[in-house]
């Protein structure tokens, strides 16, 4: 179809000239294999210089199944070489569409650009991909739309009953895809769930699955065979010990030895239907342990180098969550909390708990001088302390100060453990401070302090850092580009690669993971508050906050000084994940904006963009809309806003997501340095327990952590969670060379690769030359590469997908 010659297409709007059609004849019979599953043909079109340039091109599958369409390249164009479409799109049987299927050339336009015989092709497609609204959606429909979380729970079975997420003052939350499914008999608000055997049926527009290979299909289907045949095995294995691990010993054995099956038919079943190479690695068999999981590098080097206090705090700048660390502004902390409803919730942390470890300084001098730090998880997590603990979880809402010492690391000087007052919350918080201790029985209750803090930040991590603020968040973003931004739309093209599968993951999280009881529930203390508990969080998120200098900044992390690389400071210099992701910060916003600036050369052309304001527009309206009224909401009037909000969602989708996700093996993999829940309060002395945690405290402390059933779901979850697969796409990549015909942009993007190159040079430097930076490895020698842009497959420790695709 070119963009030449008058073709009236409908009474109302000329349309471009179409050519003869082309018919593949031979597309069954003629193989020409590149890589697994792909093929190569060759079609002859008969050319007729009245259709000049090539805008696009219609497509009917004649066929019975569906192919995926890759790339159309047309040779010896005249006047223009090659012409490329890259489609990369599931063409289904030409009965499942009211419209055929038209693939446009790789060059971009602005609407307002765009020749005008490809307008109406341009303008239909964007409405078959919103759709109607209506109606259950199927495999085949192209359809982008909202939803809420509605479908998590299940009214007809009393335990799996949860709350409508999204859509309401009480329950806010970022929107998901709409699937369409019928509602349930007994609650009208809430969608009918997908048995767990049909997990990789739940609808997404399919061109969201991408290739067979990809790693959300193997974690739906390991997690599928995790559920359906090793938990029973798992649970069919614990001892009568009150179902946890009798030593520590015994958890080494996972890394070691394995976890051996009873003979039999178990045993014999598990085999048969773990049928995935990535299971038979993660459940790996060589006749003698069936359960085997990979060493963590947490324990590689050193076995109890984890237990340290200096490790504790290490993993607060460089471990797995290194975004909820804060600069202590004022002591004693205070609460934000409600007072009405909660009473004081103030800090009961006083001067004589932490004067002798301030290394000499008086404490107004630490705190003027930057030198006192706060990981909170008290706010966030009062509120639901009493219904947690009403179950068979306990816990404690937590404040944890730490010192900065003249090295650059951290240590933790005291530790607060907070309950709501036993006869209602409005009496305020009862709560316990902790001191550091090396010897006798407080060094015993300085450990288990610490684990209560570490239970609570792995909760946090994975709901809110993880789950809410990549995953969750990014979803409406991918739905509203799909509705509102054409493909020609070249903030589609920049944008496009880092939504890559991330509706299908969240899909498959909704029938597996987040779902009621679904794996978050069954290995976190959060239990069936999980999901609302990050919707209490959500009603605070702010978009520009998502920037990582504002981030930065917010937190006391770092001060804005114009003489510092990147206009920032950093309060703790040597904090690996600010000054590595600075480095992808920066890189990327340069990209943006050398991109941005080649299509949008003043404000104007923002302004009278109308499908950039309509997506601006929808994103806040409909994809976020509980939080729509919110005054913070950047606008879309220059170049420099939508540089600024471009920069703020490819961060959130590659490095951010990468940073809090792809380390979780290496340091929960080894379950007593991450634990995802706690069993019983802190023993009172005179108690059984307390005598035995003085005695035995190693035993004490696994009888407080999370039990063994859970450890092994936790770990299986993490050891997929923390692969990259063999097809990722990483940071700097595209999937196809030839993703635009404008060669500057083509060429800020070879630079983008190149300065990708130079911070991996950097990072590798830092972890291994400047012998100062204690933080890069800390004492189990565990390097900080979470956010090193490239990576090969398998559990690596390093890498930056495009998206948030696992």
């Amino acid at each position: 179809m070119g963009e030449s010659g008058p073709y009236k297409g409908d009474k109302k709007r000329l349309r471009g000239k179409l050519g003869k059609p082309a018919i593949l004849e031979d597309w069954i019979s003629t193989v020409t294999p590149l890589t697994v599953g792909e093929s190569t043909y060759e079609v002859i079109f008969d050319w007729d210089e009245e259709i000049g340039l090539p805008g696009g091109f219609l497509i009917k599958n004649l066929h019975h199944s569906e192919f995926y369409l890759m790339t159309l390249t047309l040779e010896n164009v005249p006047g223009h070489g090659q012409v490329h479409f890259v489609c990369n799109s599931w063409v289904y049987p030409a009965k499942r569409y009211t419209k055929d299927r038209i693939f446009f050339s790789n060059q971009a336009y602005l609407p307002n650009e765009t020749p005008e015989l490809l307008r109406p092709y341009r303008e239909e497609e964007m409405v078959i991909l919103r759709g109607n609204g209506t109606g259950m959606l199927e495999e085949w429909d192209r359809v982008y739309d909202y939803a809420f979380y509605n479908d998590l729970g299940d009214p007809d079975d009393e335990e799996k009953v949860r709350p409508v997420i999204g859509g309401s003052s009480q329950y806010p939350y970022p929107r998901r895809g709409r699937t369409g499914r019928p509602p349930t008999k007994l609650d009208p608000k809430t969608e009918t769930r997908i048995p767990l055997i049909e997990s990789l049926k739940i609808y997404v527009p399919r061109d969201e699955r991408y290739g067979h290979l990809k790693m959300s299909d193997f974690l739906a289907e390991g997690l599928e065979a995790i559920l359906k045949f090793l938990l029973p095995e798992f649970e069919a294995l614990v001892d009568d010990t009150l179902d946890e691990f009798d030593s520590f010993e015994d958890i080494l054995n996972l890394y070691n030895g394995g976890i051996k099956l009873p003979e039999g038919r178990l045993r014999d079943e598990v085999l048969k239907n773990i049928h995935l190479q990535l299971l038979r690695e993660l459940v790996r068999s060589d006749g003698e342990g069936l359960f085997k999981y990979s060493t963590p590098q947490v324990i590689e080097a050193n076995l109890s180098a984890w237990n340290t206090d200096e490790e504790f705090a290490r993993e607060m700048l460089a471990g797995v969550n290194p975004v909820s660390i804060q600069l202590l502004k004022e002591f004693p902390p205070t609460s934000k909390l409600n007072a009405k409803l909660y009473g004081n919730q103030n800090s009961a942390i006083r001067l004589h708990h932490v004067q002798e470890h301030l290394d000499g300084l008086e404490l107004h001098k630490a705190i003027k001088s930057n030198r006192l730090f706060i990981l909170d998880h008290h706010d966030s997590l009062m509120p639901y302390v009493r219904r947690i603990n009403s179950t068979s979880t306990k816990i404690y809402a937590t404040r944890t100060i730490l010192f900065l010492q003249n090295d650059g690391t951290l240590k933790p000087i005291a530790i607060e453990l907070s309950l709501p007052h036993p006869e209602d919350d409005k009496f305020g918080a009862i709560s316990k401070v902790c001191t550091v201790a090396k010897d006798g029985v407080d060094a015993v209750i300085w450990m288990l302090a610490k684990t209560y803090v570490t239970v609570n930040d792995s909760g946090v991590h994975q709901l809110i850092s993880h789950w809410l603020n990549t995953h969750a968040i990014i979803e409406p973003f991918v739905i509203a580009t799909n509705r509102q931004l054409s493909v020609l739309h070249p903030i589609n093209k920049l944008l496009h690669p880092h939504f890559r599968d991330t509706m299908n993951i969240n899909a498959t999280a909704r029938t597996i993971l987040i779902n009621s009881k679904g794996i978050l529930e069954r290995t976190f203390f959060t239990g069936k508050y999980s999901i609302e508990m990050s919707s209490s969080i959500y009603k605070d998120w702010v978009f520009p906050n998502q920037a990582l200098p504002v981030d930065l900044v917010l937190r006391g992390m770092a001060v804005e000084d114009s003489n510092s690389a990147h206009g920032l400071r950093l309060t703790i210099e040597d904090y690996p994940y600010a000054v590595d992701g600075l480095e992808i910060w920066s890189a990327i916003k340069t990209w943006v904006g050398d991109y941005c600036k080649f299509y949008y050369k003043n404000d104007d052309t923002v302004q009278n963009d109308t499908e950039l304001q309509s997506w601006w527009a929808e994103i806040q309206e409909e994809g976020h809309a509980d939080l729509k009224h919110e005054p913070w909401w950047p606008k879309m009037n220059t170049v420099q806003d939508m540089i600024d909000n471009c920069t703020i969602i490819i961060w959130v989708s590659s490095a951010l997501h990468a940073a809090v996700n792809y380390g979780q093996y290496a340091y929960a993999g080894y379950p007593p340095n991450r634990p995802t829940s706690s069993r019983r309060l802190m023993p009172e002395p005179n108690t059984p327990e307390y005598e035995e945690l003085i005695e035995h405290p190693k035993k004490g402390f696994l009888k407080t952590v999370s039990p063994q059933v859970q450890s092994l779901l936790s770990v299986s979850l993490i050891e997929i969670l923390s692969r990259h697969p063999s097809d990722e796409i990483y940071l700097g990549q595209r999937e196809c060379p030839e993703w635009t015909m404008d060669a500057e942009p083509l060429t800020a993007f070879e630079n983008f690769g190149k300065k990708l190159k130079e911070i991996e040079k950097g990072i590798l430097k830092r972890n291994t030359a400047d012998t100062r930076l204690k933080n890069r490895n800390g004492a189990v020698k565990i390097p900080y590469t979470l956010l090193y842009p490239g990576s090969e497959e398998g559990l690596t420790g390093r890498g930056i997908p495009n998206s948030v695709s696992i």
